[in-house]
Parts: structure tokens; sequence; C-alpha cells
């Protein structure tokens, strides 16, 4: 199918042309993960262990939880 036929589909809401993509492979911007590495003193590393469990999630999920916030809260200013 050429390019101005999805194009016309599109434009007049024929039918949903998501069916002649390949959606598979599909990433939102600025969201494929980046391995970083931080060192934490162990008191610190104790507070999330015991913080994560209390709210049943990972050390990893916490963490990215609590910079998630902090970024929003951030952004908002």
């Amino acid at each position: 199918m050429k390019t101005s036929e999805i194009d016309k589909k599109f434009d007049e809401n024929q039918e949903d042309i998501l069916e002649y993509f390949d959606t598979s492979k599909i990433r939102m911007i600025n969201e494929e993960p980046k391995r970083v590495n931080i060192d934490f003193p162990a008191w610190m590393v104790d507070s999330l262990d015991r913080e994560a469990k209390h709210i049943g999630v990972s050390r990893q999920a916490i963490i990215k939880m609590w910079l998630a916030e902090k970024l929003q809260k951030l952004s908002t200013i």
C-alpha cells in the first residue's frame, strides 16, 4: 500500500491504519532504559529496603518511584 493511500485512510478515518505498521518495536522517546550505578551508604540501603518491603516493591522500584515524584515536582515549579 502506498503512503498516500494510508494518509487518505487516516485523514478520512476510514479504518484503523495500525494494522499496516509493525508496532512491535515502537518505543517512547527518552523511555529506553539506561543503566546507572550509584553507591549508597549502608544505612540508606537498609532504609530503602525497609520501605520497599513495607509497600511491597523492590529496592529499584522505590528508587525509581521517588526519583520520578521528585523530578515531576521540580518540573512543575
